[in-house]
């Protein structure tokens, strides 16, 4: 399978998407860049330009559909897109609340996990399914295994995406698009910087790219990581609720606030 050469990765600022652009920089690699936090993600420019990657950084929020669309479709018109990475999102949990998560928290949630990612690959998926060819990879989380009373929406929007991505691999597969759902653990990021419980197979952003990178290029269908992990949320959504929900009604709860 041909290296991307053009790449757009959305939360490239910091965390699993500022280590991406820095895993994929290089002599020859375009990257364009997007992310809410300007000033972060100029620092990024500057380390994958130093790694020697044309870079276009791109302010830019990814709940903000028209506002994605015309980056994509001009990043896309400029040079073809190759690689399409949707990683933008945010965390919030239950910590300190005495019911359910606030309507605010979901819906934001959901703008930014859900329709962050339609946002970045509807605008393309025509342009890469017209010349056939292209890859897309969509971020999800292990957290989308399984609804975890510290964190509904957080699972639930995971969920929506790696349902998403496994489905819309089968459906455009004949186009000649290649697409490929990330499941990250627990990775060392701003977003979990604010969890105050034990995080197992906590791993570093860099090596998470590393992961990333090397299933992209061999088109896995799902990157899920690690493993150890990864077979227990697997087993964890197949054995009955009746089993589970007591044990985890008990687990610490995620920072109640999006993060």
């Amino acid at each position: 399978m041909p290296k991307p050469t053009t790449i757009l990765i959305t939360g490239a600022s910091s965390g699993i998407g500022a280590a991406l652009a820095l895993e994929y920089a290089a002599p020859g690699i375009t990257l364009h860049l997007g992310a809410r936090n300007s000033e972060r993600l100029e620092a990024i420019a500057i380390a994958a330009r130093a790694a020697g990657a044309t870079v276009r950084p791109m302010a830019v929020d990814v709940t903000d559909a028209e506002a994605v669309r015309r980056w994509v479709v001009a990043a896309d018109e400029s040079t073809p897109l190759d690689l399409v990475i949707a990683n933008a999102g945010i965390s919030a949990g239950t910590a300190g609340l005495a019911g359910a998560e606030p309507t605010e928290q979901v819906r934001a949630v959901f703008a930014t996990n859900v329709d962050g990612v339609l946002n970045t690959i509807q605008p393309i998926l025509p342009r890469m399914t017209s010349r056939g060819s292209g890859q897309l990879a969509l971020v999800a989380s292990l957290a989308g295994y399984r609804g975890m009373p510290s964190a509904p929406s957080y699972c639930a929007s995971k969920a929506a995406v790696k349902v998403f991505g496994e489905a819309l691999r089968g459906s455009i597969h004949a186009s000649g698009v290649r697409v490929s759902v990330v499941c990250p653990g627990y990775v060392r990021t701003p977003m979990t910087d604010v969890n105050d419980f034990p995080m197992p197979f906590l791993m570093d952003a860099d090596k998470a790219a590393r992961v990333i990178r090397r299933g992209l290029a061999g088109d896995k269908a799902r990157i899920a990581f690690p493993w150890p992990l990864a077979a227990a949320v697997w087993l964890l959504q197949a054995l009955p609720p009746a089993w589970i929900d007591p044990v985890l009604r008990r687990l610490p709860g995620k920072a109640a606030r999006p993060a």
